[in-house]
């Protein structure tokens, strides 16, 4: 397996997932001085001119920490571009990507060569989250460099496959750099998707629950107070299924146990992340909550996950 060289100087092999409306400057920075990937969707930059301000800051603040901490520099970030025909805002935010030489490109909803180019041509890779393996081929087969296998259990949108099968179904053909997603929030659970087979993990719903995360202290203290049990799979809130929490569905007047089919043809995650759609409130979650018992900054959770990990491999004599 081959892992470029911007994800194999980590302390840990994680990258932190890009959370709708929650991920900002201030939590992928914080990620990326703990050590390991941080990231944000661009959408979440309100107005537009905006992401070319959070770019500017996050890319200034690592280089000035690397500066002053070269025994321990920062790793690199990631922004996520929705890459379907709902987001008009996709050529303004691939341009700004390519300005600032962003490392990491987490392409979502689509495998589009054009963007796969525009990443390449500065010397940046793109990483596609897939579902299943008929989308990892395509994936692949239009220019991406890794995968981002998004199992059953992870929070937002997310796939139905078993973690296993999935990573299997992959590995028999891709040697690249891979991904797992899906309820991965203890130091135990990272060294098992690398056991399966995965390079690294992709975590997500944790850092919700992290001092410089962008989300309501309600929402925060479900992460906390939230198991397996509090999170219903649906694809009515966007047109794509995904996981939530109940209580948030339930504060909206809806029924979590009855929910009805969303029109997959009626996708909007442009509009949705300005504002414009009512479930912005409804709240995304991964089924690996249970793991986290308070909110604390993101340096502490990823010392907890670290200290996890060696753990984990000391009783595997690894």
């Amino acid at each position: 397996m081959t892992v470029p060289s911007v994800l194999s100087q980590l302390r840990l092999p994680v990258i932190a997932s890009p959370l709708f409306i929650i991920s900002h400057p201030a939590l992928t920075i914080a990620q990326c001085k703990s050590g390991i990937v941080g990231s944000f969707p661009a959408l979440n930059a309100r107005p537009e001119s905006q992401l070319d301000e959070w770019l500017a800051q996050i890319t200034e603040e690592l280089a000035a920490h690397n500066a002053a901490h070269p025994e321990r520099p920062a790793a690199p970030f990631a922004v996520n571009q929705i890459v379907h025909m709902s987001n008009k805002r996709l050529e303004h935010d691939l341009g700004l990507c390519v300005k600032y030489k962003v490392p990491i490109v987490i392409s979502s909803l689509g495998a589009v060569p054009e963007v796969n180019a525009a990443v390449h041509s500065y010397g940046g890779i793109v990483l596609h989250d897939v579902i299943n393996n008929r989308h990892a081929h395509s994936a692949i087969r239009k220019g991406a460099d890794g995968l981002i296998a998004v199992a059953a259990g992870a929070g937002g949108h997310a796939g139905s496959l078993s973690p296993f099968a999935l990573i299997q179904e992959i590995r028999e053909w891709f040697d690249g750099p891979l991904l797992l997603a899906g309820a991965i929030a203890t130091g135990g659970a990272i060294l098992a998707a690398q056991a399966m087979g995965a390079d690294l993990a992709y975590i997500g719903s944790p850092f919700i629950a992290t001092e410089e995360a962008r989300a309501s202290e309600a929402y925060k203290q479900a992460i906390v107070e939230g198991t397996a049990a509090d999170i219903v799979y649906s694809n009515y809130f966007t047109g794509v299924a995904g996981n939530y929490l109940k209580p948030s569905i339930r504060a909206a007047g809806l029924d979590p146990d009855n929910l009805p089919q969303a029109d997959p043809s009626k996708m909007d995650f442009e509009s949705a992340s300005s504002g414009a759609k009512a479930w912005k409130d409804i709240w995304g979650s991964g089924h690996g909550i249970g793991a986290v018992k308070a909110v604390q900054p993101v340096s502490q959770l990823v010392d907890r996950l670290a200290g996890e990990y060696q753990q984990a491999r000391q009783r595997l004599s690894l």
